[in-house]
């Protein structure tokens, strides 16, 4: 059960709108959201996190075999749909769905990463890390060297106060951005139109001294390709 701050998000975005390519040949007929990780699709990982958490206005957003999405989340309540007929990114995809997510600040969840929690669940360790004096935007971060799936060289360095700093080019960063996190709307202002990345947000956020982030205390699964899916399998039947 929930131990989530009184002041934590009531709503939240499910990230589902992505073409899955890398996940191909599976992603051909089945949107990669709704591929199933040891019996329980990506997708409804994501919702159960978000339940769990008392979220009760969730949004998700589709483009890749959207019916498909639409057929799986029918019937379960809470839940509406934006369709986008020409796919947004990851910023766009929220900018278009900032009128369903309220004035306050949301969760958005990538839908492509799987996490299990530590002691307190990662989504009340946001929010109760979330300071709107000083953020825009709250990022959950995972360790490099515990993240299964994962194979770049980071994204972030976070100093003692949670505050981020980019990898240079010549750098390996010892944190990654863990696809969990709280955003505010005013984090849209002047936002462009259209298909754009939360990253062109994230750095102006940097430069305003107001992105913040939290390293995630659970486990962490990214399933980029199918050769991946075995090893997270495993790995969660371990835990389980």
């Amino acid at each position: 059960m929930s131990s989530a701050p009184t002041h934590a998000p009531t709503h939240a975005m499910v990230l589902a709108a992505g073409l899955g390519l890398r996940m191909r040949p599976i992603t051909l007929t089945t949107p990669k959201p709704l591929v199933p990780v040891a019996g329980r699709t990506m997708l409804d990982r994501a919702l159960d996190h978000l339940a769990t958490a008392g979220i009760t206005h969730i949004v998700v957003n589709t483009h890749w075999l959207a019916e498909r999405i639409r057929e799986h989340l029918a019937g379960r309540p809470g839940i509406t749909l934006v369709h986008e007929a020409v796919l947004l990114e990851t910023g766009g995809g929220v900018a278009n769905a900032l009128d369903r997510l309220g004035d306050r600040p949301f969760y958005v969840v990538n839908s492509d990463i799987l996490w299990t929690n530590g002691a307190i669940p990662a989504l009340d360790r946001l929010a109760g890390a979330w300071n709107g004096a000083e953020m825009d935007a709250l990022l959950l971060m995972q360790r490099t060297a515990t993240a299964v799936g994962y194979e770049g060289r980071g994204d972030f360095f976070l100093d003692p106060t949670g505050i981020p700093r980019r990898r240079g080019p010549r750098e390996v960063a010892p944190l990654l951005f863990a696809g969990v996190q709280i955003l505010h709307p005013r984090l849209f202002r002047d936002a462009p139109s259209g298909k754009f990345s939360l990253n062109l947000l994230y750095d102006r956020a940097l430069e305003e001294g107001r992105l913040r982030g939290i390293v995630h205390d659970g486990r962490w699964y990214h399933v980029g390709t199918p050769d991946a899916l075995p090893e997270v399998e495993a790995r969660l039947a371990g835990e389980g």
